[in-house]
């Protein structure tokens, strides 16, 4: 397509005068002499071959073509000016984001996070918690880090690292806890996958009791119940580590089950931008090192 060879400044005018409904006014916002406005308005009617306003006593009207010109113009101006914002001292800055699964988000990605932040400057990552259901293309996301085994479709999925799965309560829970077995006399917390609790249990070489009560869509929450001594929690201990150190929670059986992982995940369509190839660089290389 041939684009039109039209003067910036008269349509800018343009724009301004149509906004203000004034040549006066349209001159004082762009600090130029009112005939200065009314010329570059002509001209430009005179390249398009169209009257763009009326003139009026007091103002201007405008035309049927003005008006389709305004928002065209309005629009292009907008997302000029949203770009060239984007500039701070030599540099643009871009947009990052990144939905999280929530659990990975509070456990593991927020205490390390600053890192990230402090080195890239000019990038401003915006962060979206979810309970590890999400739409990339839906939700406008550059990247989602969620739990599964990396078989999404349409999806390019890059490892972060396993997350087994093991049993976690409070102190005076495990104080009763000599083996698995004791499990089977306990309320178990369960999450939306059904097949962790069994799987867990064939692990530690039992069969599974049957599993009810609350369903949780978060293992942080689930966690949190089971600190206030309502439960065992099936969780990765990786993403609890604090609340661990501090007691708060215990560990009662070294027995593990992996279910599967963290992964960096984006649309296998989606161009990759210089922020997004800064994140999973620096994800990857802190993962390797945690």
């Amino acid at each position: 397509m041939v684009r039109p060879h039209l003067p910036l400044n008269a349509l800018r005018a343009f724009e301004a005068s149509a906004r203000h409904q004034s040549f006066t006014k349209a001159a004082i916002e762009l600090c130029v002499t009112q005939a200065a406005v009314s010329h570059q308005v002509k001209t430009l009617e005179q390249r398009l071959g169209a009257v763009l306003f009326r003139r009026l006593p007091r103002g201007l009207a405008l035309t049927d073509e003005g008006l389709a010109l305004l928002p065209v113009l309005r629009d292009s101006f907008d997302r000029i000016g949203d770009v060239l914002d984007q500039f701070e001292t030599g540099h643009v800055r871009e947009v990052l984001t990144v939905g999280v699964v929530g659990t990975f988000a509070v456990g593991w990605l927020l205490p390390r996070l600053r890192a990230f932040t402090d080195a890239h400057p000019f990038l401003d990552l915006r962060l979206m918690t979810n309970n590890n259901r999400v739409d990339i293309a839906a939700e406008g996301l550059d990247y989602a880090i969620r739990f599964g085994d990396g078989a999404w479709h349409g999806i390019d999925a890059a490892p972060l690292f396993d997350a087994p799965l093991s049993p976690l309560c409070a102190p005076d829970i495990a104080a009763r806890l000599t083996t698995p077995a004791d499990l089977l006399r306990e309320k178990l917390l369960r999450s939306y996958r059904s097949d962790e609790w069994p799987r867990w249990f064939a692990a530690a070489g039992l069969e599974a009791p049957p599993i009810r009560g609350t369903v949780f869509d978060s293992s942080w929450m689930m966690v949190d119940t089971a600190i206030q001594g309502d439960g065992v929690a099936l969780a990765p201990p990786l993403m609890f580590s604090r609340p661990l150190e501090s007691g708060r929670i215990v560990r009662p059986f070294a027995i593990d089950v992996t279910l599967g992982g963290y992964w960096l995940t984006w649309l296998k369509s989606k161009h990759v931008t210089p922020g997004m190839r800064a994140f999973q660089a620096w994800i990857a290389a802190t993962c390797a090192t945690a």
